[in-house]
């Protein structure tokens, strides 16, 4: 039996693309309801935070696999619902993916993050820079950076932002954005949470390529252009074609919002720079270009 990449969380846009990326190297893993209409070889089961109370099946998990590197992808990023319910956030962000990298220690194993770990006070942030989350989502993933980096000999922490591009179920900010506009619909944005945008296919491409280094730590992988969410959604409806008067710039206060975000965020990629050199996170013009030409056959392979 040849060994092959586990991706927790592939049904979502990440997972999907790490996936596709890893090609017949990859065995996906989701939970129940995300997998029953595609359970082939290719899928099994996994629950993170159920690992939390019952960390015995995350070895039998990695020991009835021959695998070549574990990916948790999945996890809680339902900022409001973390808030909450703080308990499943933690079960799902900490201790749940913290008991599969112990479980996994013989592998590489990569655990994806956010800039929430930071206060969004002075960023854009540089992986060694002070974290100090203001939401339990953000405190979740903290957590579990520091519980894997005690746990396995030697992760890769990979802290990401605003992630963009094809996504199998069209829930990230660019669908939301187009169907609102298309339907002639207002849109309101935050014009105060800056951030650097990431395109998913860059960033797995990054992820599995440091993977491949044997590079272990944290690494900031994100987009390379620092800008506002209202900003990015301007950008995206002029590309798109779409009125970009529909796109009404607010303050985060007037959102309702319970979880605190982080406002003067985004990530630095300096260390991202110098260890891949020849890795080209694309602008976000030309990511936004490169998905609609993709995005026909991507909805439908």
């Amino acid at each position: 039996m040849s060994s092959r990449a586990l991706v927790v969380g592939a049904s979502g846009q990440v997972g999907h693309r790490l996936a596709v990326e890893l090609g017949d190297g990859a065995l996906r893993a989701g939970r129940v309801q995300q997998i029953s209409a595609q359970q082939t070889k290719d899928w099994v089961h996994i629950d993170l935070a159920g690992l939390a109370h019952d960390p015995e099946q995350a070895e039998i998990i990695i020991d009835s696999h021959e695998l070549s590197a574990v990916y948790c992808v999945g996890g809680a990023t339902d900022v409001e619902r973390c808030e909450a319910e703080r308990d499943w956030a933690m079960d799902t962000n900490c201790y749940g993916p913290s008991a599969l990298a112990k479980a996994a220690r013989h592998v590489p194993f990569i655990y994806f993050s956010t800039e929430y770990v930071f206060d969004g006070r002075n960023g854009p942030y540089e992986e060694d820079s002070e974290t100090n989350p203001l939401s339990i989502y953000g405190r979740s993933k903290l957590c579990g950076e520091q519980s894997i980096l005690s746990a396995h000999p030697k992760p890769l922490i990979v802290r990401t932002t605003v992630v963009f591009g094809h996504d199998p179920f069209q829930r990230n900010f660019l669908y939301s954005l187009r169907r609102l506009l298309t339907a002639g619909q207002t849109m309101r944005v935050p014009a105060d949470q800056v951030s650097t945008p990431t395109y998913n296919r860059d960033l797995a491409a990054a992820t599995i390529e440091l993977v491949n280094r044997g590079q272990g730590g944290i690494f900031h992988v994100c987009g390379p252009e620092l800008l506002s969410r209202y900003e990015f959604a301007l950008v995206a409806a002029s590309i798109l074609g779409l009125d970009d008067s529909l796109v009404t710039a607010v303050p985060t206060s007037k959102l309702g919002q319970r979880a605190p975000r982080p406002l003067a965020a985004g990530l630095k990629t300096a260390k991202l720079r110098r260890t891949l050199p020849q890795t080209h996170m694309r602008s976000n013009a030309d990511a936004i270009l490169d998905w609609i030409s993709r995005e026909h056959v991507e909805s439908v392979a």
